[in-house]
């Protein structure tokens, strides 16, 4: 027997039907590649939104399931696409602007977009590989100045493009399962995967971000988005945020230290979000700055990799400001697991506490995780046992976009999410490595996550990560590549293993120490453990 309630489909724009309705003098706030500052309301997100989709039926004929391409920096023309594409019936493709130009090509060449929407400051990347894009017929330029040359072909001004569409439109009816959105994995380790996103996944995920014991994304919120829009859909904030009232901050481009934390001053964000990367740096500008009076920003959310014990203490210590640490993929919408501390660690000493808020954390509402050891067996969540982390859920993926090889499944559905880890009795994760960044040293495993978080804790350390080299007694062992805080520093061998031996035995200190200037990261922030591979291999660490 089924229940007699409604059929209402969880839609995109059914949020930001509700943001309209609600909070239509909500602000968005953005400050544009040029450094000028836009602020509009939600009425006028709504409306413009509309002039959108009715723009791209009636100029490009766009049809339920068609590819829209985005290639842009967060503001407000690119939440506007969050939303009028879907709502067009379309799928929004929201393109990672720091791949290489081959990945590029290939990634825009699999959707198939038809159209790109391209910020003006990043149409040069663009411009060499256009002719290698059959299936684009436009670019729309967002931001261009005046008098903007291009060798883009098909190109029109995003403000043109929608000057004369009407308002008042309906939405394209679609089901609630249909694809509103598309990210490429980084293809660290092969050509870059789509993952499609359904109308209802999104949805789902935008509501258990506003929850009190996640996200808690509330009305009396100004969030500065320091995720790129491009990387899994700003982590959906700009979804959750328009469901609960926030007033939303756009940085653009402007992720550096110095400008993001003018924002964070001028706007009065209390809430944020980024990568680790972000926020160190954010951190060492705030301590040369001084005492800040009234600092609003009291709580961020940090992601995409590791924020060691330290960082979130530092924060704590010096700022008061609360770091919450989040687990998560491309693969997953992306939030899978997320740590707070519970009513029953209220009576811990302010280090334990620090040690449970750096764990990845609970899983959210509507994803189950679980720990599969290498005999295949589920693992007991004791804390302890180690084992590839698998996860299923409401907006996880089941399967990559034109692939049908189920090779990241396990037979009875769940995702292979490639990372390793525990999870303790209370149910908190935390990822010990990556499967292929194992170092296995003579039939032991070496976590190399575990040894870059306790060296980023030594002093004299800015950034570490940790790869296996080959080793003829041993098969590996490991190389720690280091970035001082203070280039004329030094760090020697035997202290920085003295510094580790309290928490590692012998056989897992690094067996050698690179220093250099920048560790590679991916297009998301995270170390590009393969190009130091290559970097070693070249005899360049």
């Amino acid at each position: 027997m089924q229940g007699l309630m409604m059929n209402y489909p969880l839609t995109i724009t059914s949020i930001l039907d509700h943001g309209y309705r609600v909070f239509p003098k909500k602000e968005v706030i953005s400050i544009l590649p040029d450094k000028s500052r836009h602020v509009y309301t939600y009425t006028d997100l709504y409306k413009r939104s509309k002039k959108l989709m009715y723009a791209l039926q009636l100029k490009f004929n766009v049809q339920p399931g068609d590819m829209i391409g985005t290639f842009a920096w967060n503001h407000f023309q690119h939440l506007e696409l969050y939303y009028g594409i879907p709502g067009a019936g379309a799928v929004c493709h929201t393109i990672n602007i720091r791949l290489s130009a081959s990945q590029t090509e290939f990634i825009v060449n699999n959707a198939e977009d038809r159209i790109i929407f391209i910020d003006a400051t990043l149409v040069p990347f663009f411009e060499k590989i256009a002719a290698l894009l059959p299936t684009v017929e436009a670019f729309i330029l967002l931001n261009a100045p005046k008098g903007f040359v291009t060798s883009l072909p098909n190109t029109i001004d995003y403000e043109d493009f929608i000057a004369d569409a009407p308002d008042n439109n309906d939405w394209v009816k679609v089901d609630e399962n249909d694809a509103c959105a598309m990210c490429y994995t980084s293809g660290t380790t092969g050509l870059p995967k789509g993952v499609l996103y359904s109308h209802r996944s999104t949805w789902l995920h935008a509501v258990v971000l506003c929850l009190p014991n996640y996200a808690c994304l509330t009305s009396q919120d100004r969030i500065l988005v320091g995720v790129p829009q491009f990387h899994v859909m700003a982590w959906g904030v700009p979804f959750g945020a328009v469901l609960s009232g926030a007033v939303l901050i756009l940085p653009s481009s402007h992720l550096q230290p110095e400008p993001f934390i003018k924002m964070i001053i001028e706007e009065r964000a209390n809430k944020a979000n980024g990568v680790p990367t972000i926020w160190q740096g954010i951190y060492a500008a705030l301590k040369k700055m001084g005492p800040i009076d009234s600092f609003p920003l009291k709580t961020f959310l940090v992601g995409g990799a590791t924020a060691g014990p330290t960082m979130i203490e530092n924060f704590q210590r010096d700022f008061g400001i609360e770091a919450i640490h989040a687990w998560g993929m491309t693969e997953t919408s992306p939030v899978g697991t997320l740590s707070r501390l519970q009513p029953e660690h209220d009576s811990l000493s302010d280090a334990e506490k620090i040690k449970i808020r750096a764990l990845q954390g609970q899983e959210v509402p509507c994803v189950e995780i679980r720990i599969i050891k290498e005999d295949g067996t589920i693992a007991e969540r004791d804390g302890k046992t180690v084992g590839e982390i698998e996860i299923k859920g409401a907006w996880v993926i089941n399967s990559y976009y034109k692939t049908i090889s189920h090779e990241n499944f396990s037979e009875d559905g769940w995702f292979k999410t490639g990372d390793v880890g525990i999870i303790n009795k209370d149910g908190y994760m935390q990822i010990t490595d990556r499967t292929k960044d194992l170092i296995k040293s003579g039939g032991e495993w070496i976590s190399s996550v575990a040894l870059e978080v306790a060296i980023m804790a030594h002093p004299k350390v800015k950034e570490a990560s940790v790869i296996a080299i080959p080793d003829e007694v041993w098969t590996e062992r490991p190389l720690a590549v280091i970035v001082l805080k203070d280039e004329n520093e030094k760090l020697s061998m035997e202290e920085l293993n003295s510094f580790l031996l309290p928490t590692f035995a012998k056989y897992q200190l690094p067996e050698k120490l690179s220093f250099i200037q920048e560790i590679p990261k991916t297009s998301v922030g995270k170390f590009d453990k393969k190009e130091m591979r290559k970097l070693y291999a070249e005899g360049k660490l």
